[in-house]
């Protein structure tokens, strides 16, 4: 077992010793049998609610995930697919069970393919060995089915995400029959509302939501695949659209408007300098951030307290990365960022340098090392930090963006500009 192994598992072990000793003074969960026969009816309500199990490593964070999933009733942490009976937290994994979400759900909202779509954008869907941090096969992913047909949904929906080629290797989620539930303990139920600090510490160090933004960005939580929304639902959102009763950024997703050519974004023609060539076109601390991975001085650079309307972008290469509209101010001392301003300008990676498990941040074209991503950040936003090196950073005032070749990102403060 490596280090970096070992530490992540230590770190989730010292959480799990945390609340052991409070264990009974937590709310009340929402399942507290722990037998075959207090499993929820898989279709409890005739038509209107059905079940899923499904599996994607610590069941606290994917039961956390899919209460934001559309059509969702209910969402309750288990284990399942093993031979044991009763099985517990100490004992699950020697009885070959996974950890596992029983998820309710209104098949009038969602359907089996939009449970499965769901679940492959929360997890790491090639990963059979286990899921980020967490090792072993009781942490691997797993979709149970019940009928034929959600056996066919689910290898609709891999292959229709496959084609999308959104990952570097094909999806290897296994597709099993569908197995008893047996419910956690009432201290795992709910666990990022019970124990927010235990959860928060795990979820930040465990590698998950830097791996789900680098692959979905901010449509991880939607439903996007035709088979994953009942025809009775897609009818109705059709005709709402023809009727021009769509909101209005629904309707710009529905419309072909044409993208910029590359001879509008010049950074798309970005060819790299030698490091000779960087030494002379950049100061020295921003080749020691951008080409060393170098830290500059908190409270000291540019553009911490900066708040001025306008863009910032790579210092290298001229790619935008980040809108001062989406900039706080986070009390660290460094420029701080909700969310970059595409999707896929950034690349994401696995830091250990300081000893401590982090996300590092670099640009997608000029490779410029640019800071970490952490997920302390305000709630109302997505909870995500980009904490970034001012001079990894060029900053392009509003005033100045059109003339500059970013006017395709005025739109972004129509809103801000409107009372200046």
């Amino acid at each position: 077992m490596n280090w970096q192994l070992a530490s992540g598992l230590v770190q989730r072990w010292c959480c799990l010793l945390m609340l052991c000793g409070s264990a009974l003074l937590l709310q009340p969960a929402v399942i507290k049998a722990q037998s075959a026969e207090s499993e929820p009816d898989r279709n409890s309500n005739g038509s209107n609610e059905k079940s899923a199990i499904v599996a994607g490593g610590c069941f606290w964070c994917v039961e956390s995930a899919f209460e934001k999933c559309p059509g969702v009733i209910n969402v309750i942490s288990g284990y399942s697919g093993g031979r044991s009976k009763q099985p517990t937290y100490k004992n699950y994994s020697s009885g070959g069970h996974r950890e596992v979400v029983l998820v309710v759900y209104n098949p009038q909202e969602v359907t089996f393919a939009g449970i499965v779509e769901f679940l492959i954008k929360h997890v790491n869907p090639y990963d059979r060995a286990g899921s980020f941090i967490d090792r072993g096969k009781n942490y691997s992913p797993a979709i149970y089915f019940e009928t034929d047909d959600e056996k066919k949904m689910a290898e609709e929906v891999i292959k229709a995400i496959d084609q999308m080629k959104v990952y570097k290797k094909p999806i290897n989620i296994p597709i099993l029959p569908r197995k008893t539930f047996w419910p956690a303990e009432d201290y795992h139920q709910n666990y990022h509302n019970t124990n927010p600090g235990n959860y928060a510490a795990y979820r930040q160090t465990c590698g998950r939501d830097p791996f789900i933004f680098e692959h979905w960005g901010d449509k991880a939580d939607q439903l996007t695949l035709p088979i994953s929304i009942p025809a009775s639902k897609s009818a109705k959102t059709n005709e709402r659209m023809k009727q021009g009763d769509v909101p209005i950024d629904k309707q710009a997703e529905a419309s072909d408007n044409s993208k910029d050519t590359i001879d509008d974004k010049p950074w798309l023609k970005f060819k790299r300098p030698t490091r000779q060539e960087l030494k002379r076109q950049l100061t020295r601390s921003q080749y020691e951030v951008t080409q060393e991975n170098g830290t500059e001085t908190a409270f000291s650079n540019a553009y911490w307290n900066h708040h001025k309307a306008g863009i910032y972008v790579d210092v290298v290469s001229g790619e935008p990365l980040f809108a001062s509209s989406d900039k706080f101010d986070s009390g660290t001392g460094w420029p701080s960022f909700v969310r970059p301003i595409e999707q896929d300008c950034l690349t994401i990676h696995q830091d250990f340098t300081n000893g401590t498990p982090r996300v590092e941040v670099r640009s997608k074209i000029a490779d410029s090392h640019l800071g970490h991503v952490f997920t302390d950040g305000p709630p109302q936003q997505g909870g995500l930090r980009f904490c970034i090196n001012s001079a990894a950073l060029k900053f392009i005032p509003y005033e100045e963006m059109k003339n500059e070749g970013y006017g395709e990102y005025l739109q972004l403060f129509e809103r801000s500009t409107a009372s200046r």
